[in-house]
């Protein structure tokens, strides 16, 4: 038997059933497209502050990292890297004036 949907009646629509139904829902002749929207922002600057904001979580994300280390672990090579990750500062990038662009300086 072939999968696809049950039958909404008692038995399955023919060919030319389904064919008339498929037309009366597309009457202007073109079918239905469905464009997706693009997931990011499409600026610069919009994209510029979402990459900071990404990059402030992150961090974030590591310095909860760090403080959730054992003791016996502070010491290590991987508490270092996470302390160097923790102390770059990411205010000059999310504190940036965006140029207008020409002619609305």
């Amino acid at each position: 038997m072939k999968r696809g949907p049950k039958p909404k009646g008692d038995r399955p629509l023919t060919g030319a059933e389904r064919q008339s139904r498929y037309r009366a829902l597309h009457k202007d002749g073109a079918p239905r497209i469905q464009y997706k929207k693009p997931l990011g922002p499409r600026s610069r600057p919009a994209r510029w502050m979402a990459a900071a904001a990404e990059l402030r979580d992150i961090q974030e994300e590591y310095q909860d990292w760090l403080d959730s280390l054992p003791q016996n672990l502070m010491e290590s090579q991987t508490a270092e890297l996470l302390q160097r990750i923790c102390a770059i500062d990411l205010t000059d990038i999310l504190d940036v004036d965006f140029p207008r662009g020409f002619g609305r300086d």
